[in-house]
């Protein structure tokens, strides 16, 4: 086997598992931000900006790995094939499943940018599309992932298996979090909750001037 331009090739298959790893943290960041959560030694806006940066770092790694796909003639991949799926006459079902993956992300970045005009409920209806790319994604390295129409193996595979075992353990996560009872709101939870922070100090600490005028402003 011998590819029109190994540079190109290599390009490719590089690209590629990049931009899944990229996706993948980028998954679990976004599950970070649904559950209020924050990455040690960052502020929770923090753990916001770096979901977006990362975001847009892999699909700069995406498009370099479309466009590269494109450029070798090693396979027949043209660039109708990468934004129409399943037309392809190189490997149409998985081929197309990448195609699938990148229209989703591109219909998410076109309404990121269109946020103030679509409204918040639009947008966040079709962001929901980014959660459905990624298995997508994973399905199309997989079986595409050796770079000669073949199952992924080696260091691509491995990479690939812990994406998935971190990403289905953050969403696994997510999903108990959304299933838990939620917190009663009768007066006296209410109360608890909001003496909770007003606990007096230790006895060696002295108090501080405005603690009993803050105590009585919390209840």
């Amino acid at each position: 086997m011998s590819s029109s331009s190994p540079v190109l090739w290599y390009a490719g298959q590089a690209t590629g598992v990049v931009s899944l790893v990229l996706f993948s943290a980028v998954t679990l960041l976004g599950v970070m931000v649904q559950l209020r959560s924050q990455l040690p030694g960052l502020p929770r806006f923090g753990t916001v900006t770096l979901h977006r940066t990362l975001s847009m770092l892999a699909m700069v790694f995406l498009a370099i790995h479309i466009v590269t796909a494109v450029a070798d003639s090693y396979v027949n991949i043209n660039l109708v094939d990468s934004v129409v799926p399943f037309v392809s006459d190189f490997q149409p079902l998985w081929l197309g499943l990448g195609t699938v993956g990148f229209d989703l992300l591109l219909a998410v970045i076109v309404t990121s940018l269109l946020r103030a005009r679509i409204g918040h409920r639009a947008w966040r209806a079709v962001h929901w599309l980014a959660y459905a790319s990624w298995p997508v994604a994973v399905v199309h390295g997989l079986t595409l992932g050796s770079g000669t129409g073949g199952m992924a193996s080696g260091v691509a595979l491995w990479l690939t298996v812990a994406c998935v075992v971190a990403v289905l353990a953050a969403v696994a996560v997510r999903i108990r979090v959304a299933l838990r009872p939620a917190a009663p709101n009768t007066p006296a939870a209410l109360l608890a909750r909001a003496a909770a922070p007003a606990a007096a100090p230790p006895a060696d600490t002295p108090a501080p001037h405005h603690h009993y005028a803050g105590t009585s402003k919390g209840a």
